[in-house]
């Protein structure tokens, strides 16, 4: 068996072509050849002319097809293609992914979340660094998602894509959930879907904030330091800000062994994240012209609308060496689903 000398000059002019043509997103990409777009099909047994993705009000649609090639181009391995088209699955459910939320001026970015067996059989990092660098699976399928945003839609950055600054990340955002360190049920079983099922959901999000308590001495504490930060102002567009959590393993547990389940966690925020009329209207932000109003001074406003699993998701990834979570602000309303790998 002889092994092929890989061509630099070769390389770079391929990468150079890909880049003036505008089909990538200013990363190098790979090459998409009937053979390897071959490839990605064959792990599916969706035609290939199925429409998993449009856009309505560009009157614009991708097929399987189409996914596949941008999925070659992002890098991903044929074995990924599945859980790929599962994503599109997913946000087709999403009626921010729906509309105009590709174009938005946030420059929101889809958060992708996969549970069951195939996390393992993918190497998709769920533990440390679940958000960071160093994993194939992890960059590359949002990626691919990206590209076909780009290159399908047509909508491209300072074009029909209107940022004002975007979301950092914004085609990076995919984790696998810890299951195994968790207290809880998965996402995709609070979804409805079978326990030990592979699946995968997504919507879109504008931005991430830390929450870093490792000094607490009480779950009580904790959850107050979650409620500050959801409750921030600046994060407010209307009279809710939609807003989900990935839950550090030490914090979940911490919550767990105070006897709270996800659900008991949602209502104890949703119950004190807010602000009252006044601290609204001293940043600009009164409610006073909204339904009920005007408002009493001290009338409290919830920052999240109610406590269903969809309007604060929960997902529990990371690893135990620290005491970190993060809050996500949610690009319109999460439907709550999970799709299948199929």
């Amino acid at each position: 068996m002889t092994t092929a000398v890989l061509d630099p000059e070769v390389a770079h002019a391929v990468a150079a072509h890909l880049y003036e043509q505008g089909w990538t997103d200013g990363l190098p990409a790979l090459p998409a050849t009937a053979a390897t777009v071959a490839e990605f099909l064959a792990t599916t047994a969706r035609d290939p002319d199925e429409v998993v993705a449009e856009h309505p009000q560009l009157d614009r649609r991708v097929t399987v097809r189409d996914v596949a090639v941008n999925s070659v181009m992002a890098g991903c391995l044929p074995e990924y293609f599945p859980v790929v088209l599962a994503v599109w699955d997913a946000l087709s459910a999403e009626r921010s992914a729906r509309g105009g939320g590709w174009q938005s001026t946030s420059g929101p970015g889809p958060l992708i979340v996969v549970n069951g067996p195939v996390r393992a059989q993918l190497e998709i990092n769920s533990a440390g660094g679940a958000l960071g660098p160093g994993f194939r699976a992890n960059a590359t399928i949002p990626r691919a998602i990206g590209l076909t945003v780009r290159n399908g839609f047509g909508i491209r950055p300072r074009e029909l894509e209107q940022a004002t600054i975007g979301t950092v990340g914004r085609w990076q955002l995919c984790i696998g959930e810890n299951e195994e360190d968790s207290p809880w049920e998965p996402l995709s079983v609070e979804a409805g879907l079978a326990p030990g099922q592979s699946a995968v959901a997504a919507t879109l999000v504008r931005t991430f904030e830390v929450v870093d308590n490792r000094s607490f001495t009480s779950h009580e504490e904790v959850l107050a330091d979650f409620a500050d930060t959801i409750q921030r102002s600046g994060a407010l567009i209307g009279r809710h800000s939609p807003t989900g959590i990935i839950l550090n393993p030490e914090h979940a547990r911490l919550f767990a062994s105070a006897g709270m389940s996800k659900q008991d966690v949602r209502e104890w925020i949703v119950a004190h994240a807010g602000k009252t009329e006044a601290q609204l209207r001293a940043v600009g932000k009164g409610l006073g012209g909204l339904p009920g109003g005007p408002f009493e001074d001290d009338h409290f406003h919830p920052t999240i609308a109610d406590a269903k699993p969809a309007t604060l998701p929960i997902i529990v990834a990371g690893s135990r060496n620290a005491a970190m979570s993060m809050v996500f602000r949610v690009l319109g309303i999460w439907s709550g689903q999970s799709f299948p790998v199929r």
